[in-house]
């Protein structure tokens, strides 16, 4: 895929925008107030605090906010708006954040939702931060939380299949809850091997099951009644797949089973969580009677060629 290429399928999605159930979205960020002296907090809620507005701005903020539910990703705090995400994602960029340096590297995140990831990532100075997602809804929601930020993080609605073609190799790639989502892992490892470059690395997070064989789950119909979920490995068959995508070096960071203090149902989402997904009866269990949702952490890289 030729830079050609990827510029008129930018073009092509920006169009996103003009969509009957997009377009009111676009309209209120065009329609916020003008950020003056915000102050921005990058803690385990990304804080955005502009010198004081009136209320009838401090509600445009709210109402604007409210519109673009799901937030799925977060919390944020936009002048007196709270945004209490469905997911505290804090506790997962917590538990990451002493296994990367960031520093004058250039940086990806695919699948980076509504950009909580990238905005914290700011506080370690890298060369260049870059998103991909291809959500409409998410893409609306970080220009509505980029307004106040003013970042300068590049936010492209693309996939994981064009991170090889992109413009920019990379020097650290994030992956966080996507792998599960493709009906081809090792494909996509690969794509991200590719968009890697030497000495690169790449972090990763999916759903994992226990045991210490070479295999994986492969859900008959839906996994925590979410239809889009292919194959969950254990973390033997996860490290072939990472080794014939490429990666020459396989560590595991951590373990982590998905706990109600993470992903939970609040107001600023429309649908349901974590609570709905397990038996309740037995809550190591799905309501389909797989194991509960397990997620395991890894870093892989790509070595430097020698001469």
């Amino acid at each position: 895929m030729q830079t050609t290429d990827l510029n008129k399928l930018r073009q092509e999605r920006l169009k996103c925008l003009e969509w009957k159930n997009i377009k009111p979205y676009w309209e209120a960020i065009k329609a916020l107030p003008a950020p003056k002296n915000v102050q921005i907090k990058l803690g385990d809620t990304v804080e955005m605090l502009p010198d004081a507005l009136t209320e009838e701005e401090e509600t445009s903020i709210y109402e604007s906010a409210k519109l673009m539910h799901p937030w799925r990703k977060g919390p944020f705090q936009v002048s007196k708006t709270f945004i209490d995400s469905e997911w505290r994602s804090n506790l997962k960029y917590n538990l990451l954040r002493p296994h990367f340096n960031l520093k004058d590297k250039t940086v990806g995140d695919i699948g980076c939702n509504n950009g909580y990831y990238l905005f914290r990532m700011m506080e370690d100075q890298p060369k260049r931060l870059i998103g991909f997602d291809p959500s409409a809804v998410t893409f609306c929601q970080f220009k509505f939380l980029d307004h106040f930020m003013q970042s300068g993080i590049t936010y492209e609605l693309l996939g994981v299949e064009h991170v090889e073609h992109y413009e920019h190799k990379f020097d650290v790639l994030f992956c966080l809850g996507v792998l599960y989502h493709r009906a081809d892992p090792i494909g996509m490892l690969k794509s991200l091997f590719k968009g890697l470059n030497e000495g690169g690395e790449l972090i990763l997070d999916t759903f994992m099951i226990d045991g210490k064989e070479d295999v994986c789950l492969t859900p008959r119909d839906r996994y925590s009644k979410m239809g889009n979920i292919y194959f969950i490995p254990t973390i033997n068959a996860l490290k072939n797949w990472c080794l014939r995508a490429g990666f020459e070096t396989f560590e595991v960071l951590n373990i982590v089973k998905t706990e109600h203090e993470e992903q939970r149902k609040t107001e600023w989402i429309n649908t349901q969580s974590l609570s709905d997904f397990l038996d309740e009866n037995d809550q190591n269990k799905t309501v389909e009677g797989y194991p509960a949702p397990k997620r395991v952490y890894i870093k892989a890289k790509k070595l430097k060629k020698t001469k």
